[in-house]
């Protein structure tokens, strides 16, 4: 095991060395594609918004650039080779940007952001961009013409994020909807929706940004990759605030996410590591604007339904029979295509933690029944569930932390600081304790009467 060293280069001829320690592996990262484009999307992300009206800002540009380190060093280093405890792994980047000094300024802001997302610790440090890349950012035409966009929101092919974009549509606004993709189904998934919310909003110039950003397996020599991706919500992020500051005004970028995702609670002692994702989680977001505000970069990031479960969501949707109409063309399963073996399609598994949220806020939106989404287990009363197998741990794990709260309601208020500080949300903190126990309760409904045993 070794701390792990990624230094961005800025085309061929970007040689300057990167002094490493006795215990560090290095690997350069080519952010150029041949001579002078920008590769890993970035390129064409600028391409695309280009043609939208929208250029980003330099800081903009460093943004992006630095969460393509972050996403490269976080999926390509594996936490069981790379790390003492088989999770925390120690990571340096060096990233070349428009303003070195701007940002090792915000770079305590950055790493607390950092190390609470992924668990790992992050050591960020900066150079300048070579000269001939000193200015990448286009200034905007003269134009009378300004982008039409009022808002960015992100776009991730999950119920949450339709929901958030059908509320903004039906209300008036013209969102720029913001997509990552990697795999397929995730790629597949947003590109239907998408086609569902412009046939039926065809008089509204809202569009997209779709980015794809992925980097090759054994981009560190002799090292596995690594696929709990636990930062990759700061790629997400990046991507919408990169977009925001082309908009040439305060922006808000919105991330649509129920609360009780948002807090994440683990549901029982065991549910440690992976299983805990913080990509939404109130101190992260705050450590974002702390981020923002200290770059220089006029924009927020705000979740709109952190006080909402996913029921209330879609109960509360401002347009419930397109909802209706495309809920089953969204992706909520944290493994969509694991049924392949069993010679199935990409679809919902039914029993990971994704899934089981999304069908009990379906059951409480609609009614038992109405949920059209097909999965793999479709009815989980069918037979008991083994919980040493994956089809019954995440119903048990919700099952001890239904009846730990059933029989001791105020515990609440105290597990909630459990996934991480709070100290942000002082004022919220006896809204947040109950969208927590209304969560639960959703899945509650749903799972009531399922057995789950070791067979």
């Amino acid at each position: 095991m070794k701390r792990q060293l990624l230094a961005g280069r800025f085309g061929p001829d970007d040689q300057v060395d990167i002094p490493m320690a006795a215990d560090e592996q290095r690997t350069l990262l080519q952010m150029v594609a041949g001579e002078k484009s920008l590769d890993h999307g970035i390129g064409s992300a600028l391409t695309s918004l280009k043609k939208l009206g929208i250029f980003p800002s330099e800081i903009g540009i460093d943004l992006l650039v630095v969460a393509a380190h972050v996403h490269a060093a976080d999926t390509r280093i594996s936490r069981a080779e790379q790390s003492q405890d088989s999770w925390t792994r120690e990571i340096r980047l060096v990233v070349p940007v428009s303003d070195p000094t701007r940002w090792t300024a915000a770079t305590p802001t950055l790493t607390k952001a950092l190390n609470f997302l992924t668990g790992d610790r992050w050591t960020v440090g900066y150079r300048a961009r070579p000269h001939r890349f000193a200015t990448i950012a286009s200034d905007a035409p003269p134009t009378l013409l300004a982008p039409p966009f009022d808002s960015v929101s992100l776009f991730s092919g999950g119920l949450d994020s339709l929901i958030g974009a059908i509320d903004l549509l039906h209300r008036g606004s013209t969102p720029l909807l913001v997509s990552h993709f990697g795999e397929g189904a995730t790629s597949d998934a947003q590109g239907k929706l998408f086609s569902g919310l412009k046939k039926n909003y065809d008089k509204s110039s809202f569009e997209r940004l779709r980015v794809g950003m992925t980097f090759d397996d054994g981009l560190v020599e002799d090292v596995g990759s690594e696929n709990t991706t636990r930062g990759r919500s700061f790629l997400f992020f990046a991507l919408g605030v990169f977009a925001g500051t082309g908009l040439g005004k305060d922006f808000t970028l919105r991330v649509p996410e129920n609360g009780l995702i948002a807090l994440n609670v683990p549901l029982d002692p065991l549910r440690l590591g992976s299983n805990s994702t913080r990509t939404t989680h109130p101190y992260y977001m705050a450590r974002w604007n702390d981020l923002l505000s200290e770059l220089g970069i006029n924009g927020r990031v705000e979740n709109p339904y952190w006080d909402k479960t996913k029921g209330e969501m879609a109960s509360a949707c401002e347009n419930p029979a397109l909802l209706a109409r495309l809920a089953p063309d969204s992706l909520s399963c944290s493994s969509p295509t694991k049924g392949r073996w069993q010679g199935l399609g990409i679809e919902h598994c039914g029993y990971c933690l994704p899934c089981l949220i999304r069908r009990a806020a379906l059951d409480r939106a609609w009614g038992p029944g109405k949920d059209e989404t097909t999965y793999t287990v479709s009815d989980l009363r069918a037979k008991a569930l083994d919980t040493r197998e994956s089809t019954g741990q995440q119903i048990r794990s919700f099952q001890y932390a239904i009846e730990r709260l059933r029989g001791h309601p105020q515990l609440a208020n105290l597990l909630i600081h459990k996934p991480g500080s709070l100290t942000d949300e002082v004022a919220r903190l006896d809204e947040l304790a109950d969208v927590y126990r209304r969560g639960l309760d959703e899945v509650a409904r749903l799972i009531d009467g399922v057995e789950t045993r070791p067979s």
